[in-house]
Order: C-alpha cells, then sequence, then structure tokens
C-alpha cells in the first residue's frame, strides 16, 4: 500500500483521485490549500504527490520546486494534473520536477497506469536524462513568477 499525497482545491476532483487509489490499493491523502502541502508531505512522507497546477495561494509549478528542494522529499515522484493545457506546460511542469503530467478531465485508465509506473519507478529519469538524486539540484529551472494569471496551467 502507498501512501499518496494529493494536493486539489476542487471537490470533485479530491474524490474521483481518492477513490481510484483507494481502489487500487494505496492510502491516498488529500490537502486541499497548497500552503499547507510541503508541511502535510513532510509529516506523511508519501510515496508519490500527484498536485494540482492551478492552485491558489502556492502554484503547483511552486509547490513541485519546493519539494524537490526539500532534503527530505526529494526523490519522491511527482505527477502533475492540470486542466489548463497550453503548448510548453508539459516541458515547464517536467522541468520544474514532475516525472508525469496528466491533464484534466483525466482518463482513468491513464491516471491508474501513470501511478502505477511512478510507484514501480519505471521512470526514473527525468527528461534531460539526469539521475534521481539531481531532481532537487534541478528544481530552480524556469522559476519567476507563477501566479494564477501567468501560470498559464
Amino acid at each position: 500500500m502507498a501512501k499518496i499525497l494529493i494536493v486539489e482545491d476542487n471537490a470533485l476532483n479530491i474524490k474521483l483521485f481518492c477513490d481510484l487509489l483507494a481502489a487500487h490499493g494505496h492510502q491516498p491523502e488529500a490537502v486541499t490549500d497548497s500552503r499547507n502541502a510541503l508541511d502535510k508531505a513532510r509529516e506523511l512522507e508519501p510515496d508519490l504527490v500527484i498536485t494540482d497546477i492551478q492552485l491558489p495561494h502556492v502554484s503547483g509549478l511552486d509547490l513541485i520546486r519546493m519539494i524537490r528542494r526539500d532534503d527530505k522529499l526529494a526523490q519522491v515522484p511527482i505527477m502533475a494534473v492540470t486542466a489548463y493545457s497550453a503548448r510548453g506546460d508539459e516541458e515547464r511542469i517536467r522541468a520544474a520536477g514532475a516525472q508525469a503530467y496528466v491533464s484534466k478531465p483525466i482518463s482513468v485508465m491513464r491516471f491508474a497506469q501513470t501511478v502505477d509506473e511512478l510507484l514501480a519507478g519505471s521512470t526514473q529519469e527525468n527528461p534531460t536524462g539526469e539521475p534521481r538524486e539531481s531532481w532537487a539540484r534541478q528544481s530552480d529551472l524556469g522559476s519567476g513568477p507563477t501566479g494564477a494569471a501567468g501560470e498559464g496551467a
């Protein structure tokens, strides 16, 4: 049973993600306020983090970067989900440190497959080919203003 932290502000998405993960034998834990996500991740020590990109307060991109800079969490795989996919978003999300990117509305099969792959460690390198140990050091790439309006994801 994997511990999976979900950072999502939409109640319907939280229910869907938690139900899917629980049905696959995982232990989901949801955080609705992105300002609390890093502390919750440190407390939970998850096997996987699933985060929305378009979040109030702390964007998903900024959260991914914070996780990558945290010594305790730097090696945890991250899956980003977003309803607003624009050209270049996947590259920015992966450059921030996420290993997977899923567009909303999600495909249940693709979502479950991606979770399984990340938990199995089948995507142990980022798109630049750097080993997992360097993800935390790579996380500051592309850091700039990422407010809700400027994020595009």
